[in-house]
């Protein structure tokens, strides 16, 4: 008899205050609709009573605005965990480094993944390129994520809106099918 196939978890990283802030880090959010479409994800994953995992970031640096004992460092208000739903800290890019989130996955039986969170171009990049390498199935809801703007090492300024797509263009294909929150929720093709 073959076991049913376990369902999807989903992963919301770095959902956090602190980055309201946008200044701080880089200014102009690349996707204003990114939180609330991941609460729309989030609340199907409630609805469906299927796994669901946060991860969020506790720096080292006493003084960055991710010190999870600083208000930055609560989960935004509308991703708020429930009691049971288990929250992963981090404190390095990738929600896999210093968790125990590939065990807990493996101990699920768990194939595929939904990612969402901040940022694309750092922590949801990172854990996304873990969890392919790693052997999971992974779906990255592409508008339930954002980045900031950045500025090269040559001074060059890149906007956001170019960052969060060329690090969703270098995941999709490779360590990842990047998809729509609708397509993800069963409502467009991906």
């Amino acid at each position: 008899m073959t076991r049913p196939a376990a369902p999807p978890v989903l992963l919301l990283i770095d959902w956090q205050k602190a980055f309201a802030d946008e200044a701080h880090w880089g200014g102009n959010l690349s996707n204003p609709q990114a939180e609330s479409n991941a609460a729309r994800l989030l609340a199907h994953w409630r609805e469906q009573d299927w796994p669901r995992i946060f991860i969020v970031h506790d720096s080292t640096s006493a003084d960055s605005p991710l010190k999870r004992s600083l208000p930055g460092g609560a989960i935004v208000d509308v991703l708020k965990p429930q009691e049971g739903e288990p929250v992963l800290v981090k404190q390095v890019n990738s929600g896999f480094i210093g968790t125990d989130l590939e065990e807990r996955l493996r101990h699920m039986r768990a194939r595929d993944l939904v990612i969402c969170g901040l940022t694309t171009n750092h922590c949801v990049s990172t854990t996304t390129r873990m969890a392919g390498n790693l052997g999971f199935d992974v779906v990255l809801a592409g508008d339930a994520c954002a980045a900031f703007d950045r500025t090269g090492p040559d001074g060059t300024h890149y906007p956001s809106r170019l960052v969060h797509d060329l690090s969703l263009a270098s995941l999709h294909g490779e360590f990842c099918t990047v998809a729509t929150t609708d397509a993800v929720l069963g409502r467009e093709k991906p």
